[in-house]
């Protein structure tokens, strides 16, 4: 099998991150497979800073990972986590809500997060000293998180070496297909990563049918008709299918979760609008809601209703900087994962939660059907009195039996062994 030299380029800034988000995983499950975990020595990596490249000596690549590994804390749970004792002492408080109550957390999780300029300027280091080498005549590149591909330029090396063979991963169309939920810049940002992609790439991957219909249809209209394409659902990691009981602590009280950057595309907006309704009803006994991710764009609204609506005041807590293993135990406790969304491209929080046993509504929407099939209860992303119904159907603790039905989901021995197989044929 021809070389395969795995692109780390974005793997590099994640430093400057306190917790990863779903491509990082994508990105760092990947990147283990074919760097740290394969028996064989037929594969590498590359870096392109600038508008250069290089390839780095399979050594350089897995101490890389090895300190990202370590940055975020993925596979320690015992590592310190300053937000999740905040959260579960947050869950305890029934009492009424007022200006000196926790609204927000943010966790800081070891001491490289703690510095994180520090440890990229040594990562950094690391990288421009170590052994550097070409790339093998006929490699596979392979490159899984997007990045560079919206920078212009930054893979013209590769109109040089028309002997790799470059696959890309594309995660979704929907800077394209629903512009108004990103950035302005966005649906350029995506038409330069769709032609560079078109002019270079000898394969594709994508995570569902849905996704690479609409991308197939994309470059058949921009001239490439004749692009092998593999759907392949990324494996979850390990450390959602790790079987547990909930927490005593987080038995105690009803709550639900939403996980997600805050911005449009995710309908935070509708979900405190639900609360609000929620507390109006039930009063002190409404369960509570506590919504994981960062900030993003054009949230205005969301954050006046978390900073200013009295009425969620005790019943919405907003946490950032969530590690992964608090995650793992705030969503196997949760009465349901919700996800609102308006579009998606795969939904990995879902599937990471259905792999939990953990209940979960989300949005009726093609993606996620085509993830998760009947396994969740499918609600309209427009229908609050439905999610509404829904939720309170669950404030009630599912039985044993109910968390125990999980769905079959992507194997990674078979997802690695179909992406091998499909990375040979070309």
């Amino acid at each position: 099998m021809s070389e395969i030299v795995y692109d780390v380029t974005r793997l590099t800034s994640r430093f400057l991150n306190v917790t990863p988000n779903g491509i990082d995983r994508v990105d760092m499950t990947l990147a283990r497979h074919f760097l740290s975990d394969r028996d064989d020595e037929a594969s590498g990596a590359v870096f392109v800073p600038g508008l250069g490249h290089f390839a780095l000596a399979r050594p350089g690549a897995v101490e890389l990972l090895g300190l990202l590994d370590r940055h975020f804390g993925e596979h320690d749970a015992s590592a310190p986590d300053s937000a999740f004792p905040e959260i579960l002492a947050w869950l305890r408080n029934s009492a009424c809500g007022d200006r000196t109550t926790p609204q927000r957390i943010r966790g800081v999780r070891g001491a490289i997060n703690a510095a994180p300029l520090g440890w990229a300027i040594r990562h950094g280091a690391m990288l421009a000293n170590s052994a550097r080498r070409t790339l093998t005549r006929g490699a596979v590149y392979l490159n899984v998180s997007q990045y560079p591909l919206a920078r212009e330029g930054a893979l013209d090396w590769l109109a040089a070496r028309r002997d790799v063979k470059p696959v890309f991963y594309i995660h979704d169309m929907l800077p394209l297909e629903a512009p108004e939920y990103f950035r302005k810049r966005e649906f350029a940002r995506h038409h330069t990563r769709l032609r560079q992609v078109a002019r270079f790439a000898a394969g594709v991957i994508v995570s569902t049918h849905a996704v690479k219909d609409a991308l197939l249809a994309h470059l058949r209209a921009n001239g490439r008709s004749d692009l092998p394409a593999l759907v392949a659902a990324p494996p979850v990691s390990p450390l959602f299918q790790a079987g547990g009981p909930i927490d005593d602590e987080l038995r105690k009280t009803p709550y639900f979760l939403q996980c997600g950057t805050l911005e449009p595309r995710k309908n935070h907006l509708m979900t405190l609008h639900v609360w609000r309704e929620l507390v109006a009803r039930h009063g002190q006994a409404a369960p509570k809601l506590v919504i994981v991710g960062a900030r993003g764009w054009e949230n205005e609204n969301i954050v006046d209703l978390l900073e200013r609506c009295a009425a969620l005041r005790a019943h919405v807590l907003e946490v950032s900087g969530l590690a992964t293993p608090s995650l793992v135990r705030l969503m196997r406790g949760a009465r349901a994962l919700l996800m609102p969304s308006f579009a998606e491209g795969y939904g990995l929080p879902l599937v990471e939660a259905l792999a939990l046993g953990a209940p979960v509504i989300a949005s009726d929407i093609q993606v996620f059907r085509e993830v998760a099939g009947g396994s969740f209860t499918a609600v309209s992303p427009i229908d609050g009195e439905g999610w509404l119904r829904a939720i309170e159907a669950k404030m009630e603790s599912p039985s044993a039996a109910a968390r125990a039905a999980r769905p079959a989901l992507a194997d990674s021995k078979d997802y690695f062994r179909a992406l091998e197989a499909f990375l040979a044929s070309l």
